[in-house]
């Protein structure tokens, strides 16, 4: 499988239900929300510049399943977060209509790219410096 490393750090963010989500979560290259009766979980770039009352998981980086994926395609995700479990690396995911995003703590992004090498996987890392 073709991966690639998203070049930012994410945070994952929670806001109470109800909640006016700001618009610095909207300016992200990726973003995601998820509403549930629990809260709203938002993945978005990392910024320091949070109201006190948001909590924030930071240091995340993002692991773009090269897609698009057809809706077919079944264990995608179990097979990554299999070699990932071996390793002992948390995962959060993220899945859209066209891939998988699997997002791993900056700490463990060496020792989950070696693994997925190790597993037959192929990872490019994204620098758009590079490309402008």
């Amino acid at each position: 499988m073709d991966l690639i490393i998203l070049e930012n750090k994410y945070s994952v963010y929670k806001f109470n239900v109800g909640s006016v989500l700001p618009d610095w979560i909207y300016a992200s290259e990726f973003y995601s929300i998820t509403r549930t009766p629990d809260g709203i979980s938002v993945v978005a770039l990392q910024t320091e510049k949070i109201p006190e009352n948001v909590h924030q998981n930071k240091n995340w980086r993002i692991i773009k399943v090269i897609g698009p994926l057809d809706f077919s395609m079944v264990g995608i995700i179990a097979d990554l977060s299999s070699i990932f479990k071996r390793k002992n690396i948390s995962i959060f995911t993220v899945s859209t209509f066209e891939t998988d995003y699997i997002l791993v703590s900056q700490d463990d992004l060496n020792t989950a790219m070696l693994a997925l090498v190790e597993n037959g996987h192929t990872i490019s890392v994204e620098n758009k410096k590079a490309s402008e």
